[in-house]
């Protein structure tokens, strides 16, 4: 990791995100006093704020700006280019809902490519999978690879499978020279913004010509699609589906609310081939298939995930944008890239 990192200073004890030219000494277990809050700006007039134990880690790597939080209320937090990626009490929301219902509609998943996912939490999820052979986890980051295996203890245990396979890589360059296909391909990336690392795997020739094409026959692919709340889901959300019924046959948006994003969130799941989402033929393939039990995800509450509110549905309805390198739509902030 560089020595440019972040810096969270008080003001009316308020913690914001800056850049700042540190050591990676004096980035390491920082404690702050009580009464510190971080503060995220969600957009230009809209921020959110949750107070914190201590910032665990700070840095910015090769392609963003990474930091570790504890706080009081969510715990264990990583940021990412100034946005809330994963929270450790309410994780488990977001990565069942990408991980599980891709592979409970394959017949058959035995293997995974998950694009992005370092800290390790949709591996995690897809390797309690009873019929699962191999995870391969591309992320691009090493820094955020090594210091989420480091600090969150959840995942320490899917980083000593012998079934993952780590790989430390741009997803669309590994996925290019790999001669093998997969069931189930997880688009587990940062939100797409500019200067991000990420963008281009959202794209129309991204899904058509490299990643579709490592797809098995049955397989199915599964992405996270950002926000989509009432007021949200243009940003991304609607693009990133009307994007990928461009190139799939059968395209399934669903969303959840993940109370540490403040917001609904969207995933969107396509394949060539239908999904059964019949609910109790849903929970009898958890119950055979997953070891232990799951949080969160029920045959009943995926079903519901997929009905859309008026608002949301309406407009992926309606959507024509098609998300291309040169025609991209990005969520309110700025990547590394960008800034210098």
């Amino acid at each position: 990791m560089g020595s440019e990192a972040l810096e969270f200073f008080a003001c009316d004890n308020t913690f914001r995100y800056e850049p700042k030219r540190i050591t990676m000494e004096e980035s390491d277990d920082l404690p702050i006093n009580d009464g510190s809050w971080f503060e995220e700006e969600i957009d230009v007039d809209l921020k959110w704020s949750f107070a914190l134990n201590s910032v665990l880690h700070k840095g910015t790597s090769e392609y963003q700006d990474i930091a570790l939080l504890d706080t009081k209320h969510f715990g264990k937090v990583l940021v990412i280019d100034g946005k809330m990626q994963s929270a450790e009490v309410d994780e488990f929301i977001y990565h069942e809902c990408l991980i599980h219902p891709a592979l409970l509609c394959h017949p058959n998943p035995k293997n995974v490519f998950i694009m992005g996912g370092g800290e390790g939490s949709a591996a995690r999820e897809a390797l309690r999978h009873k019929s699962m052979e191999k995870v391969v986890m591309c992320d691009i980051d090493q820094e955020v690879v090594d210091f989420c295996r480091k600090h969150l203890t959840a995942n320490h245990e899917a980083f000593r499978n012998k079934k993952l396979n780590l790989i430390i890589n741009d997803a669309k360059a590994e996925l290019e020279q790999r001669q093998e296909k997969f069931d189930i391909i997880v688009g587990d990336l940062a939100d797409p913004v500019e200067g991000g690392p990420c963008y281009q795997l959202y794209t129309k020739s991204f899904y058509e010509n490299i990643l579709k094409p490592k797809l098995n026959d049955s397989g199915i692919f599964v992405t996270q699609a950002g926000p989509a709340g009432v007021f949200t889901h243009k940003e991304v959300f609607s693009s990133i589906y009307n994007t990928i019924k461009q190139v799939f046959k059968y395209v399934l948006a669903y969303t959840a609310h993940v109370p540490s994003f403040a917001d609904t969130w969207g995933w969107v799941m396509a394949s060539d081939q239908p999904f059964c989402l019949d609910a109790g033929k849903l929970d009898k393939k958890i119950a055979e298939r997953i070891e232990g039990e799951l949080l969160y995800l029920n045959g009943a509450s995926f079903f519901s995930s997929t009905i859309l509110n008026k608002t949301v549905a309406k407009t992926l309805k309606n959507e024509t944008h098609v998300y291309t390198e040169d025609d991209a739509r990005f969520i309110h902030g700025h990547g590394v890239a960008f800034r210098n």
